[in-house]
């Protein structure tokens, strides 16, 4: 197990070296932000699932039975790891509220599922301060190691939820990267190739959602 949990946690800890400069995992991702009724945020939920080939390494790691599936414990250890290392990468997951990040707590769980050769991860995560919906917040997905493509194949893939929502608009900001290189090719030298972390080159290009109350 324990050899098991590493090559999952080394395959999404990411790490910035040279080689992993552009995308080697992809995830079709879903995204919902619910309001509360007090006008706060909720929770956000997220749905990603992985690519035919990142699954079938997770297959060939975690499946301990060699049955060709996931089974419920398999699944079980997969969620566990995978809520373990991607704590000190926010899960991917950056908002802020008027420009002010916002602390995402750990998620109670994980959830994972194997199917049609795909694993489903399914969690939420809650702010760890009440924030109120109120200005502008953005909600980004993105890896910021570049290593981990995170694609809303539709804008209603970053969706909202709750009556509180009804005061405020929703836009989805899909950032063109040529133009993005361009207008930041004063920054982007070949240091970024070497440490796509000492850039903010992922969230430039990151797809995000936008709301204003």
């Amino acid at each position: 197990m324990k050899r098991r949990s590493s090559l999952l946690a080394a395959m999404l800890l990411l790490l910035p070296v040279p080689a992993l400069a552009h995308p080697h995992i992809f995830i079709d991702a879903k995204f919902e932000v619910v309001a509360a009724s007090d006008g706060s945020i909720s929770e956000l939920r997220n749905i990603w699932r992985f690519d035919e080939v990142f699954s079938s390494s997770v297959l060939l790691d975690f499946d301990k039975n060699e049955n060709l599936t996931l089974d419920p414990s398999e699944l079980k250890a997969v969620g566990k790891t995978v809520r373990n290392s991607l704590a000190q990468y926010n899960y991917y997951t950056n908002v802020t509220s008027n420009g002010k990040a916002v602390a995402m707590a750990k998620p109670e769980t994980v959830q994972a599922s194997y199917q049609d050769g795909a694993l489903t991860l399914t969690f939420s995560l809650k702010p760890l301060q009440k924030t109120v919906l109120k200005g502008t917040t953005i909600f980004g997905i993105y890896d910021p190691t570049l290593y981990t493509a995170v694609d809303f194949a539709a804008d209603t893939d970053l969706a909202i939820s709750g009556d509180e929502f009804a005061r405020c608009k929703r836009k989805v900001v899909r950032p063109k990267p040529d133009e993005i290189i361009a207008q930041n090719q004063a920054t982007l030298t070949s240091l970024f190739f070497n440490d796509p972390m000492g850039t903010n080159f992922s969230q430039l290009v990151a797809t995000r959602l936008e709301v204003q109350c």
